[in-house]
C-alpha cells in the first residue's frame, strides 16, 4: 500500500507515493531522477548511496524512504545545483581522485559531512571520516589529498 508524502530533497519539495518498505536509494533514483546516488552493495558497506539527512550522513540504502519525511536530503546533485561545482568536486577532479567514478559521490557526501563537523582535519581523521566509503579503483592517498585541499580552500575566506 504506498503512501504519498513530502520529502525535501535538495532544497526542493517532492510530494511523491513510497510503499511502507522502500529505501530511500530507490526513491531517489527511481522516482525523482537523481541518480547521482549510486546503489551498491544494498547492505550498509560501500557506501556509494551516501546522501545528508538533516545534516548527517547515511547509507540510503539503508533508510527507509518513510523516516526522511520532515528531515532535508542532501544528495551529490544538490551539492552545487545552481553554481559552479563545490571545492569538494573541483578538488577531486584537480587531485586524480575520480577514476570509474562510481564511488564518488558517495565520498563526496561523506567528506561534506566531515568537513562540515570539523574544519581542519588531519590525514588521520579524514581517513577516519571516509572509512565507510570503498572504492576500488585506488589507494585512498589521492582521495585523502583531495579533501585535504578541499578543507584549506573552504576555510579560505572568499573573495569578492
Amino acid at each position: 500500500m504506498t503512501e504519498r508524502v513530502a520529502l525535501n530533497v535538495n532544497g526542493r519539495d517532492y510530494s511523491v507515493e513510497v510503499e511502507p518498505e522502500e529505501f530511500l536509494v530507490d526513491v531517489l533514483r527511481d522516482r525523482l531522477g537523481l541518480t547521482g546516488t549510486k546503489k551498491g552493495c544494498g547492505t550498509g558497506d560501500c557506501g556509494a548511496c551516501t546522501v545528508l539527512l538533516g545534516g548527517r550522513a547515511v547509507n540510503s540504502c539503508l533508510v527507509l524512504a518513510l523516516s526522511a519525511v520532515g528531515r532535508p536530503v542532501l544528495t551529490i546533485e544538490g551539492v552545487a545545483s545552481d553554481g559552479p561545482p563545490h571545492p569538494l568536486q573541483r578538488s577531486f577532479l584537480a587531485h586524480g581522485a575520480v577514476q570509474c567514478g562510481y564511488c564518488t559521490p558517495g565520498l563526496i557526501m561523506m567528506a561534506l559531512e566531515l568537513l562540515n563537523d570539523c574544519p581542519n582535519p588531519s590525514e588521520e581523521e579524514v581517513r577516519a571520516g571516509i572509512a565507510g566509503n570503498l572504492c576500488r579503483c585506488t589507494g585512498y592517498q589521492k582521495i585523502v589529498e583531495a579533501i585535504l585541499a578541499a578543507a584549506c580552500e573552504m576555510r579560505e575566506p572568499a573573495h569578492g
